[in-house]
């Protein structure tokens, strides 16, 4: 194999956010992280200090979303939850920006909500990914094109004092054109992009889209070192068969420029 176990389950951030996550949910997704050896568990504030609870001592650790999924709440209302989350023993926090500023051309805006929720969490030795929802940036905005304004993004936040950006939430889903809605999550382009955006002290972390081991080693082919997944047990059961069984081309990536068969 390309890579070993390890190295791809500590890429994994196992996401427990769907909105009908129940106790139950909770505590057999953290048993499911911890079994599997993954980097954390990505989940609601709320669960923050249950969820620290149980990985105690497991060597996963525990991520919370602050303004999530929107990035629409104050600034202040998104430094205070990082605040809670972090007394509560988050020690990532996946932070989204404010979408209709960024769109607007609101740069400074942007900026200091990154550097709010940055500051905050790095008083409480916690780092930051701040996702960008490139789905909602796909026709580009505030006179840049799709690929400049995520550009721009990029920048903002490692000036802002990011530790990852990140290319989705996993529901930032758009209105198609039959009425429908649907999103790519995070795609080969846009992994390159904001790799190639930002300097080596700034990770990238992939969401949305991943749903198997393939896509799961092309973002770390891509330079991506963490990766948002419900389907962690797939993905890392997948591997210990092909390490036990070599299936040769079984790690060639379809050419779709998608990185997996379905949504984060």
């Amino acid at each position: 194999m390309k890579y070993t176990y390890e190295e791809l389950a500590k890429m994994i951030d196992h996401s427990l956010l769907h909105p009908t996550m129940t106790d139950r949910d909770l505590e057999e997704g953290c048993t499911l992280a911890a079994k599997y050896g993954v980097a954390s568990v990505c989940i609601k504030p709320y669960a923050v200090k249950r969820a620290a609870e149980l990985l105690q001592g497991s060597g996963v650790l525990v991520g919370a979303v602050i303004g999530f999924p929107h990035g629409n709440s104050c600034t202040e209302s998104k430094r205070y939850e990082t605040e809670l989350a972090c007394r509560d023993g988050a020690v990532e926090i996946d932070m989204v920006i404010n979408i209709g500023k960024a769109l607007s051309g609101d740069w400074e805006y942007v900026e200091r909500d990154v550097k709010a929720v940055c500051d905050e969490a790095h008083q409480h030795q916690a780092k930051v990914k701040v996702i960008l929802e490139n789905d909602y940036l796909a026709q580009g905005g505030a006179g840049l094109t799709s690929d400049e304004i995520k550009i721009k993004l990029c920048q903002i936040c490692e000036s802002a004092g990011a530790d990852w950006v990140k290319t989705s939430t996993g529901y930032g889903f758009v209105k198609q054109s039959d009425g429908t809605y649907a999103y790519k999550g995070a795609t080969e382009h846009d992994l390159g992009l904001m790799r190639a955006s930002v300097s080596a002290k700034v990770q990238v972390k992939a969401a949305g889209g991943v749903r198997d081991l393939d896509g799961l080693i092309k973002v770390r082919d891509l330079g991506g070192s963490r990766c948002g997944a419900t389907a962690t047990a797939a993905m890392l059961d997948e591997y210990r068969r092909r390490e036990a069984a070599p299936i040769p081309g079984s790690e060639q990536q379809n050419r779709t420029g998608s990185l997996g068969s379905g949504g984060y």
